[in-house]
Parts: structure tokens; sequence; C-alpha cells
């Protein structure tokens, strides 16, 4: 498997790096009474760039010596296979086979403590799999795997997907674009979230003008 293009692994001393490692310390510490091992990362309308964002986030996790694993739940416009240069086999793959439960399709990376779970072929009822009770089971057997473990999701605002999953994680984090995502979409994007009681953490912004870095 090829290195990722990922500012993380290319340049880990730059800014954008940086930037990178003190987000996933502010999110470890975020709460003390309530651990965060799951999050997802999602935006709140196409093109935000959350995907990328979040790979370089799932590297700083396992650089810290944790067992991380990046589950692509965009099961619409999947993006993780492409970023890491594997298959595209993995949730779904689960959803719909027993035997993978005792043992998941998930791929190592060349990032030690990092396996990523691509996935899989696109199903027609994306919504209706990702709410149902198989996938609270595949949950639960990827959190006794690692330490913490990291959701793609579709963006808020395209389609329901988000919400079914963000209810049923640890938090959720929302990836602005400056230059791109509108306020208002952002604001809607919340208010999607929190109807639905689904726990916010807060938000990223990425693409910031800077001289140094690009986040």
């Amino acid at each position: 498997m090829a290195t990722p293009a990922l500012i993380t692994l290319t340049d880990p001393r730059s800014a954008a790096a940086e930037a990178f490692r003190t987000l996933r310390t502010n999110l470890m510490f975020t709460s003390v009474e309530k651990p965060l091992q799951t999050l997802l990362v999602t935006a709140a309308a196409a093109d935000d760039g959350k995907s990328l964002a979040l790979a370089n986030l799932a590297v700083t996790f396992a650089q810290s010596g944790n067992k991380t694993i990046l589950v692509d739940a965009d099961l619409r416009q999947p993006r993780q296979h492409d970023i890491w240069g594997v298959p595209n086999v993995g949730l779904t793959t689960m959803m719909l086979d027993d035997a993978t439960l005792a043992q998941p399709p998930l791929v190592p990376t060349p990032v030690e403590n990092l396996h990523l779970l691509p996935a899989g072929e696109r199903p027609p009822n994306p919504a209706d799999l990702l709410s149902s009770r198989r996938m609270n089971d595949i949950i639960g057997l990827l959190k006794a795997r690692a330490a913490y473990i990291l959701f793609d999701s579709p963006p808020v605002l395209a389609a329901t997907d988000a919400a079914l999953m963000g209810i049923k994680l640890d938090g959720v984090l929302l990836v602005v674009r400056a230059g791109h995502t509108r306020r208002d979409q952002t604001a809607r994007a919340r208010e999607a979230l929190e109807r639905v009681h689904a726990r916010v953490i807060g938000a990223v912004l990425t693409n910031a003008a800077g001289r140094k870095a690009s986040y």
C-alpha cells in the first residue's frame, strides 16, 4: 500500500499537521466525565473536505499510540478507500455477512495502530442500514478492538445518514471549509444534529488563510 498524500504524513512538522495534533488533543480531553471513544466527522454540505480532514485526524490519533479504526460510513460517496489506495470492501459486507462479525475486514494502513474499514459496495438504502440494529452491533464490535473509532459520513444537509449515525456515537465534529461553506448551512447542519440530540462537540475550520499552513 502506498503512503497517502496526507499532510500529517508528508510534512509532519508543518503548521497544518500540528493543527491536526492540537485538534486530536482537544478531542481526547473534551470531556472527562464522558470519554470520547466514537466520533462522527461530517460537514454541512458537499465538497467541504471532511473526508481528507478525517483521514489526517485519524493519523494523529494513531500516532499518539492508540489503536484507531477509521470507518467510512459515507455509503453514498465513499472516499476513504481512494485516499488510502485500497479496495472498497468493508462496512456493507459486515452488514450482510455474519462471518465478518467475528473477523471484521479491517485493512491495515502504513500508519502503526491505524486500521481502515472502507464503506464497501454502495447499497440502495444507506439510511436503513445505518439506522439498523446491525449497525449498533458493528459499532460495539469495533469498540472492543480499538481505543478510538472515527466515522466518515455524508454531509448533514445532503442526507439523514449523519443524524442517524450521530445519535449512536459519542460525539459529532463538523468540518467547515473557509471560503466554501456558507454560514447558514453550518447553522442548519448544527440544528439538524441537535434536533435528534446528537452531541455536537464543535467545528473545525479548514482551508483558512495563513502564512505557513492551509489549515
